[in-house]
C-alpha cells in the first residue's frame, strides 16, 4: 500500500506492536502517532526516511461481547472518551485544552482576533474582568490552528511568575522564565550558537530585561510570533526620551514592525488622561492611528478603530447571554483619626523646616536646585506623615549622608534633575513598569546640603520621631482597630502603605498584637520591594496556608498580582496620591473570582493631617464619586509631576501655617483653582463616557456566540457532565467521594493517580469560582484526565472485569421497543487556505430500534438521553446477554452504510457551525471531511421492561 495513504491524518495505524492514530506533523518526514485511547503524553514520532518501524494500517477493535458491565459503566466510558477529547470538533479548537470555564463575554476578543489576518489588539477591559484569560484563549486558539508557532509574554517581572502559572494551569501552555535571576541558568542549557530567545518555545520576559539596549535587538530578531504586552501603559512614549519607559515604547515599537507578527496588548488603564500617551499606545496596534483625533473621529475611523480595540466595564458584562458573573459589591468606607499632640508637633516642625527649604530659594540657584527643593522638601512631609519609622529611617540616612559628605557630591555631579525619578519616590505614578517603595532619601539629598543648624534639626527630627512609635502614634492605633474589626467579622484584609519602613513597623506591630491571641492562629506577612520575586512568592504562599491572615504590602504588590482567592478587604494606611493607584490596590481582590459577595476598603486619613485633607478632598473623594457614577476609574488628566506641583504650590505658596494646607492652587496661580482640576477632571469624564460608546463591541452580537458554545458543550461536555463521571469513577474505583457544605471531599486519590495527586485528601468543587481551600476541577483537570484515561485505557484492554464498559445489556422501562445504542468517536479532516490540514474529534451516540437490516433511527439527541436517563429495572442471565451483544456484533456491517451516512451529516453539521463563526470573524471557509470508519467505543442493548 503506498506510503502516504497508510500515513494520512486521522487513519488508524499498527506500529511498535499497538494501534494509532495519525496526527498533523509540521515535518513531513516524520509521522506523528497517538494511543487510540488519546493520552497526548504519549505522543510518538516515526522518522520515515529510515523505514526501521513499518505503519501499517488498522481498523479500530470491535468490542468483545464477554466484557459486559452495567449501564452505569457504559456512561462512564462515554463520559471517558468525551472528556478526554483535547482536540475538540467545535468552531473554537482551544476550548478541549483550557482549564477553566469561561464566561462568554471572554469570547468576544477571541471572535475579534479570528477577524484579522494578524491579530493587533488593545484589550482594556477594566480591573478584575479577565484579560489574562482573552489573551490566553487567542494564543491557545491559534497555537492549535498551527496559527502560530511561539508565544512570548513581555511583563513587568514581579508579573512573571503569576503569568507562568495562569499559562499552565489554565491553558496548557509551558513556558519559561527569563528575568535578571533567571537568565544565567536558562543561558547554561542553551547549545553552543543558539540564542536564549530562540532555544525554548515559549517565553515569559520581563519587559524590563528584555528593554535593555544589549538585548533588546536580539529579543527582537529572535521574537515569537506572537507578543502579549502585559500592564501595557507602561510602554507608551514618554516626553523624556532618556527613560525606561521610553525604552519600553522602543521595544514594543520595533516588534511591531514586522507586519506577520501578532501583538497583543494588555491595560485596564490605557489612558492615563494624556492623550499623546494614549494615541502612542493605539500607534503600536497601528502606526496610523497615532495620528487621529479621538474627538473627531470619522465614521470610517471609528470602525477601523473598533476592530482592534476593546474597552468593557464591570457592567458591560455582568449580564452577558443571560449568563451573571459574580463580581463582589465594593464598600468604601472613610475612618478617621485625629494626630496625638506630639505627632502634631513633630509634623508642623518638620513642615515649617521643609517650607523653609523652599522658601529660602535665590536666584543664584540653578533651575535643577530649585526643583530639588520643592521634590525634597515634599517628600521629607509625606515620609514623616507615613509613619515614625519611615521619618527616622529617612532622617537618619540623610544625617549619615551628610556627615560623609555623600548629598552634596552626589547633586553637584548631578545638576540636572530627573524628574520622573523624583515622582517615583514622592507620588504614585501608574505609568512605570516598578513601583519604588524605598524611602525618599535620594529625593531629600537633592534638596542642599546642609548647615550645622539643619544638622542638628534633622537629629532632634529623628529623636522625636522615635519617641512616637506606639502609644503616640494614633495612625497605627485606628489600624490595629481596622484590622480587629476586619478578623472578627471574617475577613482576611491588605493593608497597603508607601514605604518599606512602614510597612515593616505595621507588620511588626500587628504580629505582636494579633499573632498570640486567641485559639485561631492569625498569620501576619509583610511583603515589600526589597524581597525578590522569588521571597515574595514564598511569603504569599506561606500566608496563604493559614485560616486567617493579614498582610501588610507596599505597592510592589498592587499591580497586576491577583490576590482575590486569599483576601477580601483592603486598609489604605497611606493616602495614594493617584486615584490610579487606588483602584489598583483595590482591584488586587475586587475581581472575578473572588468568593466574598462584598469586599470592603478603608481609608484611613488623619483628620488634622492637612496633606492627607487635601489629596482626600482633590484626588480620592472625586475618584470615588466617578468610580460609583461610571463603574470605572478615570485618571486625572495631568501627568504626575503636575499634579505634585499642584502639592507643592498648595503647601508652600500659599499657606500661612500647616492648618491651611490645601490643594487649591495649582500651577497657574490664581488662575488654577480645584474647581479647574475638577473642570478638567469632569471633561475627561465625558470622553470617557463618548469613547466607551465609541468603541463599544456592536459587531459581535451575543446570540452569535451562544449557539456555538451550546455546541461545543455538546461536544465537550460541560460542568455537570464533568461532576457526574468524577463522581462516578471515584465511586467505581472505591474512593467515593463524599459531600460537604462547600464541595466534594476525595479522601484519597486511586492509587494510580497517587504520583501526580499525591495522597492527602482534598476538597473539591466543580463549579467557578472556587471557595477558597476547594479546588476547581474542570474537564483538563489532571483529577479528570487521569480517570479518565485510565478507564478507557482499561476498557479497550481488559476483556474480563473492565471497569467502563464497551458492551452492555439492560433492563428498562425507559424503552418501549428494544433499542441499540452505539458509543462513536469521530475524526474530521478541516481543510482551509493553511498549508496543513487539522484533525478534529467528538465523540457521538446514535440509536435505532428494530433490526441491523432494517433499523429506525432515532435521532441524535434521543440516542444521548437514553444513553444519560436508562435506569434498570431487573436483570437476566450473563450468557444471555452475551450472547446477544455477540450476534449484534457480528452484524455490525450492515449497518455501516447508514453509519457513513451519519459521519458525512456529522461532518456538514460541524461545517456550518464552522462557517456561522467564520462569518461573525470574516475568516476563509473552512471544508469538514469524516475520516472513515468512525471508531465503536461500545455497543448496548436496551430492552424493554
Amino acid at each position: 500500500m503506498p506510503e502516504s495513504s497508510v500515513a494520512s491524518i486521522g487513519s488508524i495505524v499498527n506500529c511498535r506492536n499497538r494501534q494509532w492514530v495519525v496526527l498533523p506533523s509540521e515535518n513531513k518526514d516524520i509521522t506523528r502517532l497517538r494511543p487510540l485511547s488519546g493520552n497526548e503524553d504519549e505522543i510518538a514520532g516515526i522518522y520515515r526516511q529510515l523505514e526501521l518501524e513499518p505503519i501499517e494500517l488498522a481498523t479500530f477493535p470491535l468490542p468483545d461481547a464477554t466484557s459486559i458491565q452495567d449501564h452505569k459503566a457504559a456512561l462512564l466510558l462515554m463520559d471517558a472518551a468525551r472528556l478526554l477529547l483535547r482536540s475538540g470538533a467545535g468552531p473554537f479548537r482551544s476550548l478541549g485544552r483550557i482549564s477553566l470555564r469561561t464566561r462568554p463575554y471572554q469570547l468576544v476578543p477571541l471572535l475579534m482576533a479570528l477577524r484579522l489576518e494578524t491579530v493587533r489588539l488593545l484589550i482594556a477591559d477594566d480591573v478584575g474582568i479577565g484579560k489574562t484569560i482573552e489573551a490566553g484563549l487567542i494564543a491557545r486558539e491559534l497555537l492549535d490552528r498551527s496559527e502560530v508557532k511561539r508565544l512570548a509574554v513581555l511583563c513587568p517581572p514581579h508579573l512573571c511568575d503569576q503569568w507562568q502559572q495562569e499559562l499552565r494551569d489554565k491553558f496548557h501552555i509551558d513556558a519559561i522564565v527569563i528575568r535578571s535571576g533567571t537568565a544565567s541558568s536558562l543561558e547554561r542549557g542553551v547549545p553552543n550558537g543558539t540564542h536564549i530567545f530562540s532555544y525554548y518555545r515559549h517565553l515569559i520576559v520581563s519587559l524590563d530585561y528584555a528593554k535593555a539596549e544589549r538585548r533588546r535587538a536580539s529579543f527582537v530578531t529572535h521574537c515569537p510570533d506572537l507578543v502579549i504586552v502585559d500592564e501595557a501603559h507602561t510602554c507608551t512614549r514618554s516626553s523624556n526620551k532618556s527613560t525606561s519607559q521610553q525604552q519600553r515604547h522602543q521595544l514594543i515599537e520595533q516588534i511591531a514592525e514586522k507586519g506577520d507578527r501578532h501583538l497583543l496588548l494588555l491595560t485596564a488603564t490605557p489612558h492615563s488622561g494624556i492623550e499623546e500617551s494614549f494615541l502612542s499606545l493605539l500607534g503600536l496596534i497601528k502606526p496610523e492611528f497615532e495620528h487621529l483625533s479621538l474627538a473627531h473621529l470619522t465614521e470610517k475611523e471609528r470602525d477601523k478603530l473598533a476592530n482592534h480595540f476593546v474597552q468593557r466595564r464591570r457592567a458591560d458584562v455582568k449580564q452577558w447571554l443571560g449568563n451573571e458573573t459574580p463580581f463582589p459589591e465594593r464598600d468604601p468606607q472613610e475612618h478617621p483619626y485625629k494626630l496625638s499632640k506630639e505627632y502634631r508637633e513633630v509634623f508642623e516642625n518638620v513642615y515649617n523646616f521643609a517650607r523653609g527649604l523652599v522658601k529660602t530659594t535665590t536666584g543664584e540657584m540653578s533651575y535643577a536646585q530649585r526643583r530639588g527643593r520643592y521634590w525634597s522638601a515634599l517628600a521629607l512631609i509625606r515620609c514623616v506623615m507615613s509613619s515614625p519609622a519611615a521619618a527616622v529611617a529617612t532622617l537618619s540616612k540623610q544625617i549619615e549622608n551628610q556627615k560623609s559628605g555623600a548629598g552634596s557630591q552626589e547633586f553637584k555631579v548631578s545638576p540636572a534633575l530627573d524628574e520622573e525619578l523624583m515622582s517615583s519616590y514622592v507620588f504614585d505614578p501608574t505609568e512605570q513598569e516598578q513601583f519604588v517603595d524605598t524611602q525618599p532619601t535620594l529625593v531629600i539629598e537633592q534638596g542642599q546640603s546642609y548647615g550645622d543648624a539643619d544638622k542638628r534639626k534633622l537629629r532632634a527630627f529623628v529623636q522625636a520621631a522615635e519617641k512616637l512609635r506606639g502609644d503616640k502614634d494614633e495612625k497605627l492605633h485606628k489600624a490595629i482597630a481596622c484590622i480587629q474589626t476586619l478578623l472578627q467579622e471574617g475577613c482576611n484584609p491588605i493593608i497597603w502603605c508607601r514605604y518599606i519602613a512602614t510597612a515593616n513597623y505595621v507588620s511588626d506591630t500587628l504580629k505582636q498584637k494579633l499573632e498570640k491571641k486567641g485559639s485561631q492562629p492569625i498569620r501576619v506577612i509583610a511583603i515589600t520591594g526589597e524581597l525578590s520575586e522569588d521571597e515574595r512568592e514564598i511569603r504569599l504562599q506561606d500566608l496563604k496556608s493559614y485560616p486567617q491572615r493579614v498582610l501588610v504590602a507596599t505597592d510592589c504588590l498592587s499591580e497586576g498580582v491577583n490576590l482575590q482567592s486569599h483576601f477580601n478587604a483592603v486598609v489604605h494606611y497611606d493616602l495614594p496620591w493617584n486615584p490610579n493607584r487606588l483602584e489598583q490596590r483595590e482591584g488586587r481582590i475586587d475581581r472575578y473570582g473572588q468568593t466574598s459577595l462584598k469586599v470592603k476598603s478603608y481609608l484611613l486619613y488623619g483628620q488634622d493631617n492637612p496633606v492627607d485633607g487635601a489629596v482626600l478632598d482633590v484626588l480620592i473623594r472625586k475618584a470615588v464619586k466617578i468610580h460609583k457614577a461610571l463603574g470605572i476609574t478615570v485618571p486625572v488628566p495631568m501627568d504626575s509631576t503636575t499634579v505634585s506641583e499642584a502639592v507643592f504650590k498648595s503647601l508652600f505658596d500659599h499657606a500661612t501655617d500647616a492648618v491651611q494646607l490645601s490643594l487649591l492652587d495649582l500651577l497657574d496661580g490664581e488662575k488654577s483653582t480645584v474647581e479647574q482640576v475638577h473642570k478638567n477632571w469632569d471633561e475627561a469624564v465625558e470622553r470617557e463616557k463618548i469613547s466607551r460608546t465609541r468603541f463599544a463591541q456592536r459587531a459581535i452580537k451575543p446570540a452569535e456566540v451562544e449557539r456555538e458554545l451550546i455546541a461545543s458543550d455538546e461536544i465537550l461536555g460541560n460542568e455537570q457532565d464533568v461532576e457526574r463521571f468524577v463522581q462516578s469513577a471515584c465511586s467505581n474505583l472505591n474512593c467515593g467521594l463524599i459531600e460537604k457544605k462547600q464541595g466534594w471531599l476525595l479522601p484519597t486519590p486511586p492509587e494510580f493517580l497517587k504520583s501526580v495527586l499525591g495522597d492527602r485528601s482534598r476538597l473539591l468543587t466543580f463549579t467557578t469560582p472556587a471557595p477558597e481551600g476547594v479546588e476547581y476541577v474542570g474537564r483538563n483537570h489532571p483529577l479528570v484526565e487521569g480517570l479518565g484515561r485510565y478507564l478507557l485505557e482499561d476498557a479497550l484492554s481488559n476483556t474480563k472485569d473492565p471497569k467502563a464498559a464497551r458492551c452492555g445489556f439492560t433492563t428498562t422501562n425507559t424503552v418501549h421497543k428494544r433499542t441499540t445504542l452505539l458509543l462513536l468517536r469521530l475524526r474530521h479532516l478541516l481543510d482551509s487556505s493553511k498549508p496543513q490540514a487539522l484533525l478534529a474529534e467528538e465523540c457521538a451516540v446514535v440509536g435505532f430500534t428494530g433490526s441491523p437490516s432494517n433499523p429506525i433511527w432515532l435521532s441524535h439527541q434521543e440516542a444521548k438521553s437514553l444513553m444519560e436517563q436508562v435506569t434498570p429495572v431487573s436483570d437476566v442471565d450473563k450468557a444471555i446477554k452475551q450472547m446477544e451483544i455477540a450476534e449484534l456484533i457480528q452484524r455490525i456491517p450492515e449497518l455501516q452504510p447508514d453509519l457513513e451516512l451519519f459521519a458525512k451529516a456529522r461532518s456538514h453539521e460541524l461545517s456550518q457551525s464552522h462557517r456561522r463563526v467564520r462569518a461573525i470573524t470574516k475568516e476563509g471557509q473552512i471544508q469538514v471531511k469524516p475520516q472513515l470508519p468512525m471508531d465503536i467505543l461500545g455497543v448496548y442493548i436496551l430492552k424493554p421492561g
